[in-house]
C-alpha cells in the first residue's frame, strides 16, 4: 500500500504542541514594514493540518507582515480557544496594563524578527526584555546565526526566557565550529536559553529528505539541551517558495533529528507545555 505523504509516519503524542505557525489575511492592512506580501492562508486550512498531523497545541506567532498591530494574531488565537498560546510584537510605548491584558489572553512572548521587514528596532531588546520578564513572557528572537557571535553578550543579559527559531537560523550552513554556532551552544548552556526545530528548507543548501547540513546541527543543539528543545511546523512556510515541503514531513524529521523516543516526548510535549503554560 502507498502511504498517504499528507500523513506522518510519526504519531504525535497527546498534547503534542506547533510551537510556531502563522495566519495571513488580507482583510487585516499589511505593516509599512513589511518586506513580503504572502497569499492568503487561513485558519480553516491550518486546522486541517493540525488534525493530519495529531497536533493539539498551536503556539500562533505574529507575521512581521503586520507589524505591531497584533490583531489578527489575537483573533486567532480566541477562534482556537484553549488549546492556543501566542507570540505578539509589542514595543516601548505598550502599557503595563496592556501587557498584563495581553498575558490573559495567551500571549506568552515578544517576538525580535531581526531579518529583513522587521517591526522593532534591536536597540529596544534589552528594554522590552526588562518590561516582559514581570509577566513571564519570554523573548522569541530569529536573525542570521551567523552573527550570534557579536549578539552574544547582550543576549546573554537578558533576565527573562530567550526562544532562538529555527535552529539558529544560519543563513548560510555552517559546521558545528563555526563561531556563530558555538556562541548558540553557550547561549544554550545559560539554562535560560531554548531552540526551536523547524524550518530547514529556509536554509539548507543539502534540501530534503533530510537536510542534512542543517540537521546535523539540530542534533547537536538536542544533545545539548534536550529539556530546552521544542518544535514547529512553521505552517505556511511564507519563506519556502517551490520548497515548500510536506507538513507530514516537517514532522517526520523529528525521527532523524530525535530518534529516542522519550526526547521526542519532551521536545513536543513537555517542553512546550512548561514555556507556553499549556
Amino acid at each position: 500500500m502507498v502511504q498517504d505523504k499528507s500523513l506522518p509516519r510519526l504519531k504525535a503524542p497527546p498534547g503534542a504542541c506547533d510551537t510556531h505557525m502563522h495566519i495571513y489575511d488580507s482583510r487585516y492592512p499589511k505593516a509599512a514594514t513589511a518586506k513580503i506580501d504572502p497569499p492568503d492562508a487561513s485558519l480553516t486550512d491550518y486546522l486541517k493540518a493540525r488534525a493530519r498531523l495529531g497536533i493539539d497545541r498551536t503556539v500562533v506567532v505574529q507575521p512581521s507582515v503586520y507589524g505591531k498591530d497584533n490583531s489578527c494574531l489575537l483573533d486567532v488565537m480566541a477562534a482556537i480557544g484553549p488549546s492556543a498560546r501566542g507570540v505578539a510584537v509589542v514595543d516601548h510605548t505598550v502599557s503595563d496594563a496592556e501587557l498584563e491584558r495581553l498575558t490573559k489572553l495567551g500571549i506568552r512572548g515578544i517576538r525580535f524578527f531581526m531579518l529583513a521587514g522587521a517591526p522593532l528596532p534591536l536597540g529596544i531588546l534589552e528594554t522590552m526584555a526588562a518590561r516582559i520578564a514581570t509577566f513571564g513572557w519570554h523573548v522569541q528572537f530569529q536573525t542570521d546565526g551567523r552573527v550570534l557571535g557579536d549578539l552574544e553578550p547582550m543576549l546573554q543579559r537578558l533576565p527573562t526566557t530567550l526562544t532562538i527559531d529555527h535552529v539558529g537560523k544560519f543563513l548560510e550552513p555552517v559546521e558545528p565550529d563555526h563561531p556563530g554556532f558555538r556562541a548558540l551552544l553557550r547561549l544554550l548552556d545559560n539554562g535560560r536559553t531554548w531552540i526551536k526545530l523547524a524550518a530547514p528548507y529556509e536554509t539548507s543548501k543539502l534540501g530534503p529528505p533530510y537536510y542534512d547540513d542543517v540537521g546535523k546541527l539540530a542534533k547537536l543543539l538536542v544533545k545539548a539541551a534536550p529539556e530546552r528543545t521544542i518544535w514547529a511546523s512553521n505552517w505556511p512556510h511564507p519563506m519556502a517558495g517551490e520548497r515548500t515541503p510536506q507538513d507530514a514531513w516537517m514532522l517526520d524529521m523529528l525521527l532523524d533529528w530525535v530518534p529516542d523516543e522519550a526526547t521526542r516526548h519532551k521536545v513536543l510535549v513537555d517542553n512546550p507545555a512548561r514555556l507556553y503554560g499549556f
